[in-house]
């Protein structure tokens, strides 16, 4: 059986036993093919297991929608406000030089990289949607290193099965998979509409997967952990860990 007809045969069983007997059915047929995503324990548990392992079957190599240069938002909505902490201020008034993102965990070599070691990787641009679960959006032009290079430079063991970033605010921490963590235009951003990516949408680095929702594109990343569960790193506030679009 091929890999399509295989899909097609697991998305049509999901959806029957979501009809036939409920969520708990389905939720144990995503189990058996490996589609549950790390939200044991949390109300909409069932129903994210169910939206989770639909949306991989069907797009996991699906690409997000790009647009003209002419659809770049005017005025492109800076969420929050800048980190302030004093460690912060003193890399940002050295124009990050002194920045480092650190790449750990389930890797055969584990690395420390600069905003000028980022950039000297193969760039990739993209003119994407960043939609907020809180209702603004924006479209704009997004340049960076795709993280599967950073990944695949760095050796990733074969068992391992998530991302996990951090930014340099401790409470701002996300992952994602690595049908995610792999794709195409999942970026190390370090530019936005052709200049220095702006420390209101992130700068100097923020990851940026626009297959998901505003709030799994963290900025100012200081970290990235390869790891193989999520024990050590939960699913943190209210919103869903799977946040695909």
């Amino acid at each position: 059986m091929n890999t399509l007809s295989r899909r097609k045969l697991i998305q049509a069983g999901v959806s029957t036993a979501a009809g036939a007997a409920g969520l708990a059915a389905a939720g144990h047929l995503a189990n058996r093919y490996g589609l549950i995503p790390p939200v044991t324990g949390r109300l909409y548990a069932a129903g994210e297991a169910l939206t989770y392992a639909s949306q991989r079957l069907l797009t996991s190599h699906s690409m997000a929608l790009e647009f003209p240069r002419s659809q770049i938002s005017a005025k492109p909505y800076a969420n929050g406000r800048p980190p302030v902490e004093e460690e912060f201020k003193r890399l940002q008034a050295g124009g990050f030089a002194d920045w480092r993102v650190t790449l750990d965990g389930m890797v055969a070599r584990p690395a420390t990289f600069s905003v000028a070691d980022l950039k000297r990787f193969p760039s990739s641009s993209q003119i994407t949607h960043l939609a907020c679960e809180e209702g603004w959006s924006f479209i704009a032009e997004w340049t960076g290193v795709p993280l599967v290079h950073v990944l695949n430079e760095a050796g990733v063991h074969p068992e391992a099965r998530y991302v996990v970033y951090s930014s340099i605010q401790s409470r701002w921490r996300q992952s994602v998979d690595m049908a995610d963590a792999l794709h195409p235009q999942t970026l190390l951003t370090y530019g936005m509409n052709g200049g220095d990516l702006p420390v209101g949408h992130g700068g100097p680095v923020r990851v940026r997967v626009p297959r998901q929702l505003g709030y799994k594109n963290v900025k100012f990343i200081r970290r990235l952990t390869v790891v193989r569960n999520l024990d050590e790193f939960p699913p943190r506030g209210a919103y869903s860990w799977y946040a695909g679009i």
